[in-house]
């Protein structure tokens, strides 16, 4: 019990020192976050984490920039007895492009969020700093953008060419997931520096996850 006690007293002075280094992705572009990504992996020390990490599966979020330059954000996550948690934010922006903040009512806490790397059409990583009565946790999402192959090209024979590119060099092939109702896989590479941003940034070994797959929630 002392050493765990240790172990996050350490990890908690390393985030204090890291994480306001912590800068957004360079030229950051609102526009193509939008769309709908699935949360495949988080890392936090905070205690309600570290209570129900073992049960926590996949969810999804959508992001729509609004045209002040501001992002909302909806969460969406299945249960096991098939109800639905749903969750929306107005992140504003701030004076740092890909930086936002939001505050939380449902958790009376206060978010410093920023994507710190990215590639839009295929994952995002989200670092916020939670501030809640003085004192700071950081929470680390993975995000893997939701891939339609019907929506990237016309219909006829360019679409149909560029499809089977797709599927021979990997670009897309996650859709067949999608398309069953599940989330896509990660690569082992994507975990990888997950884990490493994450451990860099004061989390616990123990507290980075790469989340099972789940069904999504039937739409409101």
């Amino acid at each position: 019990m002392r050493n765990t006690l240790l172990k996050m007293l350490a990890a908690l002075m390393c985030t204090l020192a890291v994480c306001a280094d912590v800068m957004p992705v360079k030229d950051f572009n609102l526009e193509m976050m939008a769309g709908k990504w699935y949360m495949v992996g988080c890392a936090t020390n905070a205690q309600w984490f570290v209570n129900q990490k073992a049960s926590m599966k996949s969810g999804v979020s959508q992001l729509v920039p609004t045209e002040g330059g501001d992002l909302d954000l909806s969460y969406s996550n299945l249960n096991a007895d098939g109800t639905c948690w749903r969750m929306t934010h107005l992140a504003k922006k701030t004076e740092t492009p890909g930086r936002f903040t939001f505050r939380s009512q449902a958790w009376n806490n206060d978010n410093d969020m920023r994507i710190v790397d990215v590639v839009y059409d295929d994952y995002a990583l989200v670092h916020t700093i939670k501030t809640k009565d003085g004192v700071s946790e950081v929470f680390n999402k993975l995000y893997s953008k939701f891939c339609s192959l019907a929506s990237q090209q016309p219909s006829g024979k360019a679409f149909y060419i560029r499809w089977l590119v797709q599927l021979e060099f990997g670009e897309c092939l996650r859709t067949h997931s999608v398309f069953a109702g599940r989330t896509p896989d990660t690569s082992v590479v994507l975990q990888q520096k997950f884990t490493q941003f994450s451990l860099d940034t004061g989390i616990l070994a123990d507290n980075i996850v790469i989340l099972p797959k789940n069904a999504e929630c039937p739409e409101p």
